[in-house]
């Protein structure tokens, strides 16, 4: 008697926690579920919120509040088949929600009520043809976002905040900033978008081609806070080029005939390509002594698949000739196969499009690999006479290596010194203390 009570016993905790163990992994699946659908779809699903409701702090609460509720259900009634067109359909019922609770005025309650009638059930066909064919919305949020009417900073944080799924903590680490600084430029930068009514479309045609141009900057500027980050003890961050290149993606999905979009995600992800080589033992390694066989091949390829796909379209054009000179370096299987007087016409043809102080350095470089070392130190010396890279480290940084290459160490120890008392990142100082203490002994 004793031993078939025992027995029972048994199976009731075993069947306990067999149970318990099916919910925890229930729960894990939702979770990772709603972290993909965040990663992935939140750029598109708050792009469609923002047209629904007019307005960022809306679309974002109801966003948030919806994937609560995702939390909360799905690990009790399963994961739904379209689990980005749940999450949009639920966040629109709570828009609905705080719209009556808040008694918006009638012109906002008319646009909801219309919204209510196009929107089905979560998991209807209308909600999700809503996710799935409306790239437009995500157009209109990159043009809002890059709106000549805000700041740089606001640009970026805020193209970081609603497109690229980065939470205001995430943004803040990333680009080293308190949190509360942050914050304010989301805040000030909403605010702008508000009061000056900047309006959430797409520019007509004829003003698209000058306000493409905001839009790419944003995206390359966070590429390259992540790929040589200016301060703190990471050359790279990785997170920052990830969401640079699915921006970058995103907009060569909405145009997809735009040559210098096309070739801006070329040029990310070739430099990109290079990420694991990069860095040996917490050490930077320059380009020239990098573990080829690190390079990402992949990336390469569509890299220069990219490249001559925009040169097709043509005329050749910024981020075109960009693209075109880094795959001239991924292509090179060695060094000394690098095609060094195809890159200094490439640069060439780069001044004509900016005439930046800093890609006439890069002009130089490749003239002094590519015609002589003497021709290359004649032309960045020539670029310090204005002093206008006076206090960038790279202008000296440069400087030093072909004065090195020439045999001039002194003259080539007190270019570094200038460099490593300009330069903020901790990777790149350590580079050059030891290109220093290399002259020095």
């Amino acid at each position: 008697m004793s031993s078939r009570s025992a027995g029972e016993g048994g199976s009731a905790t075993t069947a306990e926690e067999s149970l318990r163990a099916t919910e925890s992994l229930r729960a894990t699946e939702s979770l990772r579920a709603t972290e993909a659908v965040f990663r992935e779809q939140s750029g598109r699903i708050i792009a469609t919120l923002i047209r629904i409701s007019g307005s960022f702090d809306r679309a974002e609460e109801a966003m948030q509040e919806a994937f609560a509720s995702a939390l909360a259900s799905w690990p009790e009634k399963g994961i739904p088949q379209n689990p980005a067109a749940w999450i949009t359909a639920a966040a629109h019922r709570k828009l609905i929600d705080q719209s009556r609770r808040e008694r918006t005025k009638r012109e906002k309650q008319e646009s909801l009520r219309y919204e209510t009638e196009a929107f089905a059930p979560a998991d209807g066909p209308d909600i999700e043809e809503a996710v799935l064919h409306f790239p437009d919305d995500r157009l209109r949020l990159i043009f809002t976002c890059c709106h000549p009417a805000l700041n740089q900073e606001g640009q970026v944080a805020l193209t970081l905040r609603t497109l690229g799924g980065l939470t205001t903590p995430e943004i803040a680490k990333a680009f080293l900033l308190p949190e509360a600084t942050l914050a304010q430029r989301l805040v000030r930068a909403k605010r702008k978008i508000q009061e000056a009514r900047i309006p959430y479309e797409v520019p007509p045609p004829e003003r698209l081609p000058e306000r493409l141009g905001p839009v790419r900057t944003v995206i390359y500027l966070i590429f390259n806070e992540g790929y040589s980050a200016m301060a703190g003890d990471r050359l790279v961050r990785q997170d920052l080029c990830r969401e640079a290149i699915r921006l970058g993606r995103v907009l060569c999905e909405l145009l997809p005939d735009d040559a210098d979009s096309l070739g801006l995600l070329a040029l990310m992800l070739l430099q990109d390509s290079r990420r694991e080589a990069r860095m040996r033992d917490g050490e930077l390694v320059t380009l020239e002594e990098q573990d080829r066989g690190l390079w990402d091949a992949a990336e390469i390829a569509e890299g220069v698949a990219l490249v001559e796909r925009a040169l097709l379209i043509g005329p050749a054009g910024f981020y075109p000739v960009q693209a075109a000179i880094a795959a001239l370096h991924a292509e090179a299987r060695t060094p000394a196969e690098t095609d060094w007087p195809q890159i200094a016409a490439l640069y060439g043809k780069l001044r004509e499009f900016n005439g930046s102080a800093v890609i006439a350095l890069n002009h130089a470089v490749a003239v002094a690999m590519s015609a002589g070392l003497a021709e290359g130190l004649r032309r960045i010396d020539a670029l310090g006479v204005s002093g206008e890279l006076e206090r960038y480290y790279l202008f000296h940084a440069a400087r030093a290596d072909i004065l090195m290459r020439m045999g001039r160490r002194e003259e080539s120890a007190a270019a570094y010194r200038e460099a490593l008392a300009l330069a903020t990142n901790g990777v790149e100082q350590n580079f050059l203390k030891r290109r220093l203490l290399s002259l020095e002994h």
